[in-house]
């Protein structure tokens, strides 16, 4: 409209995020990163990146899987099974539904078998954990478990009230190209891998808006890159539900999966994700995985969602290499806390 265009991004902050990435990246021997750094409260995008990067004066040429050029945009334009980092949205789900609140019994007794297929824990949970724990401690079994008590139309309605079935309406033309990856047929087998983030595949920024709207006091927030923010949109979770799924993540860093994600003074909150890659030639890979951390912080009163995530990383200081979420992704994570926060002067 002739006006000077003004983004949302934050020029020390972006530089920050991407030099932190980059760093977390080569220490963790991936072969590509992402992050997003998100307001949550207005779906304002303070930075974002996408790694291996490229110079803009000499474009590489793209060869091979477009999904791994360093032109395609993994942040906004890549879609992904991210794994148990999606399973705050089904016990979100649960407790708006009002089938279970934090302290809810719920079934963790496994394997669990549904047409010749078997789900597991990473550990043995025993027989029953309570919601708050199924998400602590990570749980497929929990969450298939109260998917199929909320039942998969509700799954669908949730996930769409959420952004998480269309294109993100950021303004950045490959994004909206971007159409999420769901079963054709949404099976109760689907609704239970969904409920822990696979069989869909969605972006980081996908990731990043349903976090801010979870975490913000119930409202969908759209994403943005203009320093002007889009209202906000129409309730999805009560308040006492967005309290109690912030609760939920800061759990998940004092007492489980993600506690090198703890930075002093800042009281992250977050889910870890690890996702098996798909393979080109059928199934997936056993040996290379995909690794999210989706945060919040201040936990108690949320100011940003950061997602970062994770190409095939291995942490290889110990005596095997180490592929999970928790050991890969959460401490860059981490670091770029650490970094940005007194840039954009968090107390």
């Amino acid at each position: 409209g002739g006006e000077p265009l003004r983004l949302s991004i934050d020029l020390s902050v972006q530089a920050a995020v991407e030099r932190v990435l980059a760093g977390g990246m080569a220490l963790m021997h991936a072969k590509a990163a992402s992050a997003v750094l998100m307001e949550a409260r207005t779906g304002r995008i303070v930075a974002m990146a996408s790694l291996p990067d490229f110079d803009p004066n000499a474009r590489p040429r793209i060869a091979g899987y477009a999904g791994d050029s360093p032109v395609f945009n993994r942040a906004a334009q890549g879609v992904y099974e991210v794994g148990s980092s999606l399973k705050i949205i089904t016990a979100a789900l649960a407790m708006e539904a009002g089938i279970a609140t934090p302290r809810t019994m719920v079934d963790t007794q496994g394997p669990l078998r549904i047409n010749g297929f078997r789900i597991r824990d990473f550990y043995d949970n025993g027989p029953e954990l309570s919601l708050r724990d199924v998400i602590v401690e990570s749980s497929n079994i929990g969450t298939s478990h109260l998917a199929v008590e909320v039942g998969t139309e509700r799954q669908k309605i949730f996930l769409a009230d959420l952004g998480m079935t269309e294109p993100v309406p950021v303004e950045l033309p490959e994004a909206r190209r971007s159409k999420p990856l769901l079963p054709k047929r949404w099976t109760t087998l689907s609704t239970m891998t969904i409920s822990y983030g696979h069989g869909i595949a969605v972006t980081p920024l996908h990731v990043a808006a349903a976090y801010a709207t979870l975490a913000n006091g119930g409202y969908r927030v759209t994403p943005t890159l203009l320093a002007d923010p889009k209202p906000l949109g129409e309730r999805v979770v009560s308040e006492a539900v967005s309290r109690d799924v912030r609760d939920m993540l800061r759990a998940v860093v004092t007492e489980g999966t993600a506690s090198l994600g703890e930075v002093p003074g800042y009281r992250v909150g977050g889910k870890t994700g690890t996702a098996d890659k798909p393979n080109p030639q059928g199934g997936y890979h056993d040996d290379k995985v995909l690794a999210t951390f989706a945060s919040i912080f201040p936990a108690h009163d949320p100011e940003y969602v950061l997602i970062v995530t994770l190409d095939e990383p291995e942490d290889r200081t110990g005596r095997e290499p180490r592929r999970t979420a928790g050991w890969t992704a959460v401490p860059v994570a981490a670091e770029i806390v650490r970094r940005i926060a007194p840039l954009m002067n968090i107390a």
